[in-house]
């Protein structure tokens, strides 16, 4: 199932975009859905799910563990895919480095919104205000990945 997602994703891509030739000039893009790779699934649901209210639109089972799930909350959208489901799913990619470090971050209306929602999680950047005008908290989520949210403040 999720090789079918990929290769549907793949001809997707190719098939709004073609293949760029060189000099080519625009091109457009809609969306970029990042897909968070994880030793198990499980554990982050609660902190999306529960803590952050994402609504899982996409769970695919791998034996007894989930091995890919897609989870939404209004105009964000975000994917896990264990590290087991990947090695089946694309073994290619699976014996490379996939050991990159990711950061999400989050464009969020209030932090302080946010901020209760995030007791007990682990905090990597305290709140801060940035130079380039936004209020933001990094985090660490059950599956390691920080994650940054971002509030602006409104030009008038």
């Amino acid at each position: 199932m999720i090789r079918a997602m990929i290769l549907a994703l793949i001809l997707t891509l190719v098939a709004a975009f073609g293949r760029p030739t060189a000099g080519e000039g625009k091109i457009s893009m809609k969306k970029l859905t990042p897909v968070l790779l994880v030793e198990e699934i499980e554990p982050s649901l609660p902190f999306w799910v529960d803590r952050l209210g994402f609504k899982k639109t996409v769970e695919v089972p791998e034996g007894q563990k989930l091995g890919f799930v897609s989870l939404a909350k209004d105009n964000v959208e975000m994917m896990c895919q264990s590290r087991a489901s990947l090695e089946k799913d694309v073994p290619a990619l699976a014996k490379g480095s996939l050991r990159s470090s990711t950061v999400l971050y989050i464009q969020v209306p209030s932090l302080e919104e946010i901020l209760p929602r995030l007791e007990g999680v682990e905090v990597v950047v305290p709140v801060r205000k940035t130079f380039y005008g936004a209020n933001e908290i990094g985090v660490r989520e059950p599956a390691g990945n920080v994650i940054i949210f971002a509030e602006f403040e409104e030009k008038h």
